[in-house]
């Protein structure tokens, strides 16, 4: 495999890249449309979430991204449930890359043989969203009320289930809703839920654009990390949303790191062209959301259970800091 050479410039860099993926794009299994003429354009799918979550404006930008320094590839972004849809997309080679929370990952491979990691990006932090004047302040206010888990397929239902079981919640003690995002703050608004989970990085724009223009609570959740850790994964940690967020009172609460995936039979060389681009142009990744820049090579690798794409693992061997 050839590496790329940091003295290219840019479009010299893509040239060479773009032949390279030519080469190999016919024996890369699943690549749909590219053995049909040569010079077919190389799809990428990237698996996100809600269009206002971030998971969909990080998708957006990185498929420009790409886009633009990658002539042979396509980039677009699919609209989905989120984690575990995500996993299961890039699992069955619906999509190449997607976005999941380490909490739904399996302890092993086997359930997700087809699906190696990219980078660790961002940690999603768990919101419990309710009205400023309402009756839910904790956690323990939920029992009996309606309360959104997050849609089916999504890691906020994951994460939300598994707080609810710690609490001592489960069951038919709190009257489950499986919503996603934007329809969980319609149901607030219109009063047909008490309250509704959603995991994200922050800020999360549906939280954001409720907390403006309605009196918004945000339940604190930070004692609900140690019973997680001990009763599921040790993924889970405390982290702090403050009032320059949304403008509401701070708290803390549950959060676990996020991952970028990819399918395990994309070509070395563009996988790791993909992990450059995250690594190099983090900057322009988060001027669409600020989530989006808050990683580093450092940090990036740590995305156990998931071994790294041998092209991902080339990257970061040839730029350690």
């Amino acid at each position: 495999m050839h590496r790329v050479s940091r003295s290219w410039t840019v479009p010299a860099r893509a040239r060479r890249v773009g032949a390279l993926l030519m080469v190999l794009v016919t024996a890369a299994a699943g690549l749909a449309g590219c053995r049909e003429a040569r010079g077919a354009p190389i799809p990428i799918r990237i698996a996100t979430g809600s269009p206002t979550a971030v998971y969909h404006a990080f998708g957006q930008s990185l498929a420009t991204l790409l886009n633009r320094e990658l002539p042979e590839v396509r980039a677009s972004v699919v609209i989905t449930a989120a984690s575990a849809e995500n996993m299961r997309l890039v699992g069955e080679g619906r999509a190449e890359l997607g976005f999941t929370q380490a909490d739904v990952l399996p302890t092993g491979r086997q359930e997700h043989p087809g699906v190696l990691a990219v980078a660790r990006v961002y940690d999603d932090l768990l919101h419990l969203v309710t009205t400023a004047g309402g009756p839910v302040r904790s956690v323990t206010d939920l029992r009996g009320r309606r309360v959104s888990v997050g849609a089916p397929g999504s890691g906020t239902e994951v994460t939300a289930t598994r707080l609810l079981e710690v609490a001592h919640l489960g069951g038919d003690r709190v009257r489950r809703e499986r919503l996603g995002l934007d329809e969980s703050v319609a149901a607030l608004r219109a009063g047909r839920i008490d309250a509704f989970f959603f995991s994200g990085g922050l800020p999360v724009h549906g939280v954001e654009e409720l907390a403006s223009a309605t009196a918004t609570r945000i339940v604190d959740l930070g004692e609900w990390s140690e019973p997680l850790r001990r009763g599921y994964r040790e993924v889970y940690v405390s982290r702090d949303i403050p009032r320059s967020v949304y403008g509401v009172d701070p708290v803390t609460t549950v959060a676990n790191p996020n991952y970028l995936v990819v399918r395990a039979n994309l070509p070395e060389p563009l996988v790791r062209e993909v992990t450059r681009l995250l690594m190099e142009r983090r900057t322009e990744l988060a001027a669409t959301h600020p989530a989006a820049g808050r990683t580093s090579p450092r940090s990036a690798i740590a995305t156990s259970p998931l071994p790294l794409h041998p092209g991902a693992a080339d990257w970061y061997r040839s730029h350690k800091p």
